[in-house]
């Protein structure tokens, strides 16, 4: 295992990380939909004008996940001692994400704490938001996520 520049000491509550943007195409909801939530709005242009979202083609929410989960691996996950997450607190869909939109990210360090049971370990919750080009939230999450001590990723090394 090469050194990670992110490991649990890195994380300081209240501080805001920037998740980079994304922009949003028609062709890749599209895909997503057809693989994993063929929803007419999903799928057609006047399907999601006409459902309640009403703003045209909308990327599923499980699709605007995802695309979070890229965000933030690109940011900094990668990047890490990052040993996983033992779930998501809670995830709200605040508005539809629509083709052509552009997504900017962030999160806050909410909380952290080392294991009971693995002191190598650590738990850092994050409150993490995506905002389309307009600046409306159009996305929240909040979860922990695992990552190793420095000193215990030197030991893989």
């Amino acid at each position: 295992m090469t050194a990670k520049t992110w490991a649990y000491e890195d994380f300081v509550e209240g501080t805001s990380l920037d998740l980079g943007t994304k922009l949003v195409s028609a062709a890749e909801i599209i895909e997503f939909a057809r693989e994993f939530d063929a929803q007419p709005m999903h799928l057609d242009e006047e399907a999601g004008k006409a459902s309640i979202l009403g703003g045209g083609l909308a990327a599923s929410g499980w699709h605007t996940c995802a695309m979070f989960m890229r965000m933030l691996c690109d940011a900094f996950l990668l990047d890490s001692t990052c040993q996983g997450a033992p779930g998501v607190d809670q995830v709200k869909w605040k508005k539809p994400v629509l083709a052509g939109d552009q997504l900017t990210g962030s999160l806050v360090v909410v909380a952290k704490r080392l294991s009971k049971s693995k002191p190598q370990l650590g738990f850092v919750t994050m409150r993490s938001e995506l905002f389309n080009q307009r600046g409306e939230n159009v996305f929240e999450l909040e979860n922990s996520v695992m990552f190793l001590t420095r000193e215990a990723a030197g030991s893989l090394a």
